[in-house]
């Protein structure tokens, strides 16, 4: 397993017994939720060896890939940076593509700004273009309105799910359509029908009690109950 560290920028390998070994450190920033943040490995990680990462600079959050203890390069920069929601979480779909979960920075207007990074989950190639097929022509954006996006999973018929944290009210899993707006900063958890917004399929109230951060669906069958 590779695990990384908020404020160390450490990057570590896990073995199945337990032991830990620090493999490199990579140039992260940032201050409070801000750090190395999202990890994930390339799709074809057994034949190309690359490792994608999403963490805080002094001046952005960006994603950027590496080979274990080279410099890394950056796929995607400039998008924006605070103290505090600062998304992070990064997965590659079915689809081969990646897909990037971002916060409002602090800046709730721009969750509804098409032309901004903040707010969003975002779908780029394994190389950091814009695939043909994206909701928005030569535009990263997968969907938008978002408050904090922390976790993203798919189902075995490949529709992505996320979790995000609300404000005062309800933190969210949402099922997301392509190009849906989920509504922050003009709605916080269900917004109805005519509101123009995606609901959440889930809510959880209040935010002081749950807060989900990473998400997972169980495939597979190990825990026959709880599939999918």
């Amino acid at each position: 397993a590779l695990v990384t560290e908020r404020d160390s920028g450490r990057l570590l390998s896990v073995d199945a017994s337990g032991g830990v070994e620090e493999l490199q450190t990579l140039p992260a920033g940032g201050v409070g939720e801000g750090g190395l943040l999202g990890l994930a490995l390339s799709p074809d990680y057994e034949r190309d060896g690359l490792i994608y990462a999403y963490y805080s600079t002094d001046t952005d959050n960006r994603v950027v890939r590496f080979r274990e203890g080279e410099t890394p390069e950056p796929v995607l920069t400039g998008i924006p940076v605070n103290s505090f929601h600062n998304g992070g979480r990064i997965a590659f779909g079915p689809d081969g593509n990646l897909y990037v979960g971002t916060g409002d920075a602090g800046d709730r207007p721009s969750s509804q700004d098409a032309g901004s990074l903040a707010g969003k989950i975002l779908r780029l190639t394994p190389e950091g273009e814009v695939p043909e097929d994206n909701p928005f022509p030569d535009n990263p954006l997968y969907s938008y309105g978002h408050r904090n996006v922390q976790g993203l999973a798919w189902d075995t018929n490949g529709q992505l799910y996320a979790s995000e944290f609300g404000q005062d009210t309800y933190d969210e899993v949402n099922r997301i359509v392509p190009g849906g707006n989920y509504g922050w900063p003009e709605v916080e958890g269900e917004g109805g029908e005519g509101s123009g917004y995606v609901d959440p399929v889930a809510t959880f109230f209040p935010t002081s009690e749950a807060s989900p951060s990473g998400v997972e669906l169980l495939k597979g069958g190990a825990i026959p109950q709880w599939e999918g």
